[in-house]
């Protein structure tokens, strides 16, 4: 089988590491930057013919722009296009996981950074601001007065950004990965936490409720996902507050993720069902 794997980042842990298993198999793996030379996608003599599957990992406007164009070819796409789309609006994400009654954060606005500094003084603190739009290096920040809001926004006045009422939680966040209906988990001390963010420590998923991993298995369905991730706050009683869901987060240190990546893969390249 030929597996592409739509990325710039080919020493990236997992897409190494899951390489690495495809191809000890005999398989044909082929890193695509996105934002380089494209591969062909009507099957030209001078590229070749598409990939028997891709892994799109990148989620750059070029990224999703060159898999929808594979896609429309018949190449099969994990995450699809318009499953991947579904995760980069923070607005969107929210309405539809919270329509489909999963226990996801609020959404109480929507403006740009400096819009919410003019206006500061009616704010309630404190609160979490978030960059509308997913993606590397976005603006993640607990804000806890309007001086602080006015700090953040001489940085990025025009950022487009939602406002998350803060919840009070435990201080951790917990992260549950799932690869092809498999869940892969881990805790860390929360960006927004006094000590600001730690390191990931791997968790077995049955350390976990038995409700976290349903309703993380319930956001791949109704986000139509197979490799994704779900941020959760623990927020007492046991109940979970989901505060992001990511279309193929990194997943890093998780044993058995790039094995079970590589078989997601070439089911899905000799045409196994996907969402």
């Amino acid at each position: 089988m030929r597996i592409g794997v739509i990325s710039a980042d080919p020493g990236h842990p997992l897409l190494a590491a899951t390489a690495a298993v495809l191809r000890r198999d005999a398989h044909r793996v082929e890193f695509v930057d996105p934002g380089g030379r494209r591969p062909a996608v009507d099957g030209d003599a001078a590229h070749g013919a598409p990939a028997d599957v891709y892994l799109l990992k990148a989620r750059t406007p070029a990224a999703l722009d060159l898999a929808a164009r594979l896609e429309g070819q018949g190449a099969p796409v994990v995450n699809s296009v318009p499953a991947t789309a579904r995760c980069q609006d923070r607005v969107a994400m929210a309405e539809v996981a919270r329509a489909a009654g999963l226990p996801f954060a609020e959404t109480v606005r929507v403006a740009t950074v400096g819009e919410l500094a003019a206006t500061g003084a009616d704010l309630d603190f404190p609160l979490v601001l978030k960059s509308r739009h997913s993606r590397r290096g976005d603006l993640v920040a607990r804000v806890d007065t309007p001086a602080e809001l006015v700090e953040l926004a001489a940085g990025r006045p025009d950022e487009p950004v939602i406002v998350q009422e803060f919840t009070a939680n435990s201080g951790w966040d917990h992260k549950l990965w799932i690869v092809d209906g498999q869940p892969f988990a881990a805790r860390r001390r929360s960006e927004l936490s006094a000590g600001g963010r730690g390191p990931n420590q791997p968790l077995p998923p049955a350390a976990l409720p038995t409700a976290w991993i349903e309703g993380a298995l319930r956001a791949g369905e109704v986000f139509g996902l197979e490799v994704y991730g779900v941020d959760i706050l623990h927020v007492g009683a046991g109940a979970p507050l989901f505060v992001d869901i990511n279309a193929f987060p990194g997943i890093r240190g998780q044993a058995g993720a790039p094995e079970t990546l590589a078989a997601l893969a070439l089911r899905r390249a000799g045409g196994g069902a996907g969402r």
